[in-house]
């Protein structure tokens, strides 16, 4: 180890032993960082199935907003429910909606969108193609570990979904 690196080693252990005899070290503390990686990375792999398919990760947000309805939903309820996800420029929100038309995966009936045949064939091959990397990146986490990290995640959330809706109310 060079004298520059930020990391060093030591002989010595300091978490608590294990049925090995050999101690663990410290479960890492979670930060906002190591979230933003968690992300990206787990985005990666959605992504790269996607290209293989034609589409984009807010494409396949938009459109399973709209498989996933109870009813059919117009486009400004679709950029809503989009929003509300990725918190992305509605305008952008309806290019992707206009794009998942021209693709013939959502079709105008009256007022709404609808997902067609091909649109939901396109949800159901992606998510047959990452069924198996998900249950390589999730499985073996011990469920204790996934209800803790699904709680701090809710809060999280919340209190970004609160920051940004402050950062953004218009004034007075």
């Amino acid at each position: 180890m060079t004298a520059n690196s930020s990391t060093q080693t030591s002989s010595t252990t300091t978490g608590p032993a294990t049925a090995t005899g050999l101690a663990t070290a410290p479960a890492p503390v979670a930060n906002a960082r190591d979230l933003a990686l968690a992300h990206y990375a787990a985005r990666g792999v959605l992504e790269h199935v996607l290209a293989r398919h034609g589409a984009t990760f807010q494409q396949q947000v938009a459109l399973r907003a709209a498989v996933t309805s109870d009813a059919p939903q117009t486009a400004d309820e679709l950029v809503a429910q989009v929003q509300g996800s990725l918190k992305a420029d509605p305008a952008d929100i309806r290019t992707t909606l206009d794009e998942l038309l021209a693709m013939r995966l959502l079709v105008v009936d009256g007022a709404h969108l609808r997902p067609t045949d091909a649109g939901r064939a396109l949800l159901a091959a992606v998510g047959a193609e990452t069924a198996p990397i998900s249950a390589r990146i999730w499985g073996g986490i011990p469920a204790e570990d996934l209800a803790a990290a699904g709680r701090v995640l809710t809060h999280v959330t919340e209190r970004a979904n609160a920051e940004l809706a402050e950062l953004t109310a218009p004034t007075t």
